[in-house]
């Protein structure tokens, strides 16, 4: 019994030795904090789009309309406006340019729907419609050839 109280208080004496040598130790904690910031954007599915009157027939009497459309997306949430530049030969309104005549003109008016509303992001585009309308009078008198302008359209979030 003397031999197992003695080597009972010997275990105890090396694990308190062992215990006081390696020191205690405790646990520590950090917090994480993980952010990011989703970014309010428009942008168009395509970088062109037409809107071609063709032929222009001075002896038919009639307006020319044409119709057209392009899609363009806006992150989730974001409210849009659409806008454009009125072309390169805006005087009053948009016009086009005749190709070799270059003081021949044909005004022309231009339609965007919509002009304005809130994004669903990318699985969601939203189509812009396009159209326009050259009245009878504006071209029943221009010159023969090809005329054409160029429109740049904004998306603004």
């Amino acid at each position: 019994m003397k031999t197992f109280i003695r080597n009972t208080l010997f275990g105890f004496a090396a694990l308190s030795l062992v215990t006081m040598s390696a020191g205690i130790s405790f646990a520590d904690t950090n917090t994480l904090t993980v952010s990011g910031n989703v970014v309010g954007v428009c942008k168009f599915n395509s970088a062109t789009s037409t809107l071609a009157f063709g032929a222009l027939d001075p002896s038919s009497g009639a307006a020319a309309s044409v119709a057209g459309s392009t899609t363009f997306w806006c992150t989730k949430g974001v409210s849009f406006t659409l806008g454009d530049d009125g072309g390169l030969y805006n005087s009053g309104g948009p016009r086009m340019r005749h190709a070799t005549t270059t003081t021949e003109f044909i005004p022309y008016s231009l339609g965007m729907t919509p002009t304005a509303a809130t994004g669903s992001g990318p699985a969601t585009p939203i189509t812009l419609n396009l159209s326009g309308n050259i009245t009878f009078a504006d071209y029943s008198n221009a010159e023969a050839g090809n005329y054409s302008d160029t429109v740049i359209i904004t998306i603004t979030p």
